[in-house]
C-alpha cells in the first residue's frame, strides 16, 4: 500500500460520527441538520432539461479536455462575472467539481522530490487541502484565522523560510467556514510572494455566487488583472455549478488561469481518466450560460441569513458572513464538541465542532469553541433549527458537567 495514507487525518464527519455514536438524539424533535454543506434548493429546470435532452451523448466517450461549446460557455461567464477574457482553448478545462480538482492539482504541481516540499492553506480548512497535499508527498502548514480580521487567514504569522519551500498555496474566498472574502490588498501580498518564492497559488472560489452584500465577492483572477498581472502567471482558480446552481450531485466545474499549468493538468488528467460525461457538460452548459436561477437561489439565501443571524445573534457570537452559505458561531464557554453533543441529545439538530475542521498550529486550534451551522435546507427548516439552538443555549450551562 501507499505508505503515505497512512499520513492522513480522518475527515471530520468521521470523527463527528465516532463522537456521536452512543447519542440518542430526541425522539420527540425530528432531525434537522446543519452540519453538512450539501445544497437543498431546487435543481433549476434548464439544467434538468438539458440532462434529459442529451442523452446520445452517453454513447461516445467523452474529451478530457471538454467540448469547445462547454469552454467557452466558462470562459463567457468569467467575462461576464469578472470582465476577465480568457482563452477558452488554453486558459479553461472543465473538472468533475471542484473537490475532484483540488485534490488532483496539487498531485500536478507538486515536486516531491524536492527538499522539504511544502503546501500552505488556511486554518479551520477543506479538509481536501491537507489530504491533498501529504498525498502528494509534501508537509503543510496552516495559517490560522484572525477574529481581527473577520477570520481571514494570518499569512503574517508564515515565516520566509516556510514560503521558500512552498510549492502550493491554497486559497478559499469566500471562505469554508468563515465567509471571509479576500481583499485586493490581501491577493496583492500573496501574489508578491507567488513571485519571490515561485509557488503555485490555488484559489478555490466555489461560493463566490452567494453572498450578502450589494458588490459580489472579488476573484483572484479579476485581482490579478486589477494588478496588471494579465498572464495569471502561477495562478489557478477553481469554481463549481455545485453552489450556485444547487447541482451537487452533477460534479461539474472547471478551473482556469495560468495556461501552462493548466497544459500540465490536462496531461495529468488525461491517465487520471476524469473527463466529464457528455451528457453532464451539455447541462453544465445550460447552468453557466443562465444567470437568474443563480440570482433566485441567492435571494433565497439571503431571506434565510436575514430572519436567522439575528435570532441566533441573540444567544452566539455570530455576525451575517461576507459570503457562503455558513454561520460560524462562538459558542458558550467555549468548549464547541460538548456544546454540539448536548444540542444533538437534546435538541436534535446537528451542527459540525470547529475544532474538527481546524488542527493545532502556532499552539492553538482556531476552530475550537465555534460551530459551523450550514444554512441549506428551506427557510422554516432553519428558523426551526435556529428556535431550538436558542431555546438549547437558554438552558446551556457551560460550568456543569
Amino acid at each position: 500500500m501507499n505508505p503515505l495514507l497512512q499520513r492522513l487525518n480522518p475527515y471530520p464527519f468521521e470523527r463527528l460520527r465516532a463522537l456521536i455514536k452512543d447519542i440518542v438524539p430526541n425522539p420527540a424533535l425530528r432531525p434537522i441538520s446543519l452540519g453538512i454543506g450539501e445544497p437543498k434548493h431546487a435543481t433549476p429546470a434548464l439544467v434538468e432539461q438539458a440532462l434529459c435532452g442529451n442523452l446520445q451523448e452517453l454513447s461516445g466517450y467523452p474529451p478530457t479536455a471538454g467540448s469547445p461549446k462547454l469552454r467557452e460557455a466558462c470562459a463567457g461567464w468569467m467575462q461576464r462575472r469578472y470582465g476577465v477574457a480568457l482563452n477558452p482553448a488554453t486558459q479553461v478545462l472543465p473538472v468533475n467539481g471542484s473537490r475532484e480538482a483540488l485534490f488532483a492539482l496539487a498531485q500536478t504541481v507538486i515536486d516531491p522530490t524536492r527538499a522539504g516540499a511544502t503546501v500552505v492553506c488556511p486554518n479551520p480548512f477543506y479538509q481536501i487541502y491537507e489530504g491533498a497535499a501529504l498525498l502528494a508527498g509534501a508537509d503543510v502548514v496552516f495559517a490560522n484565522s484572525d477574529p481581527a480580521r473577520n477570520f481571514a487567514p494570518d499569512w503574517s504569522a508564515i515565516d520566509e523560510g516556510t514560503w521558500s519551500r512552498t510549492q502550493l498555496l491554497y486559497v478559499c474566498s469566500p471562505g469554508n467556514p468563515t465567509g471571509a472574502v479576500a481583499p485586493l490588498e490581501e491577493w496583492k501580498m500573496l501574489f508578491e510572494l507567488s513571485d519571490r518564492h515561485g509557488f503555485v497559488i490555488a484559489s478555490d472560489e466555489c461560493y463566490s455566487e452567494i453572498y450578502f452584500r450589494d458588490e459580489a465577492p472579488l476573484g483572484a483572477l479579476q485581482a490579478a488583472k486589477a494588478l496588471g498581472r494579465d498572464d495569471f502567471k502561477r495562478l489557478i482558480v477553481l469554481t463549481s455549478l455545485s453552489k450556485r446552481s444547487n447541482v451537487p450531485g452533477m460534479r461539474s466545474g472547471f478551473v482556469a488561469g495560468d495556461a501552462a499549468i493548466l497544459k500540465d493538468f490536462l496531461l495529468y488528467r488525461t491517465y487520471h481518466g476524469s473527463a466529464m460525461s457528455g451528457v453532464v457538460q451539455a447541462a453544465s452548459i445550460a447552468a453557466w450560460n443562465d444567470e437568474e436561477h443563480v440570482i433566485e437561489n441567492r435571494a433565497l439565501y439571503r431571506q434565510k441569513f436575514e430572519q436567522v443571524t439575528p435570532m441566533l445573534a441573540e444567544v452566539l457570537d455570530v455576525k451575517l458572513p461576507d459570503a457562503s452559505f455558513y454561520l460560524w458561531a462562538g459558542v458558550p464557554g467555549g468548549d464547541d464538541i460538548r456544546f454540539s453533543l448536548e444540542l444533538l441529545a437534546q435538541y436534535n439538530v446537528a451542527v459540525l465542532p470547529g475544532s474538527l475542521l481546524a488542527r493545532d498550529a502556532h499552539g492553538v486550534n482556531p476552530g475550537r469553541g465555534r460551530i459551523r451551522m450550514a444554512l441549506v435546507a428551506g427557510v422554516e427548516e432553519c428558523l426551526e433549527a435556529a428556535r431550538r439552538i436558542v431555546a438549547f443555549t437558554a438552558t446551556y450551562s457551560p460550568e456543569s458537567k
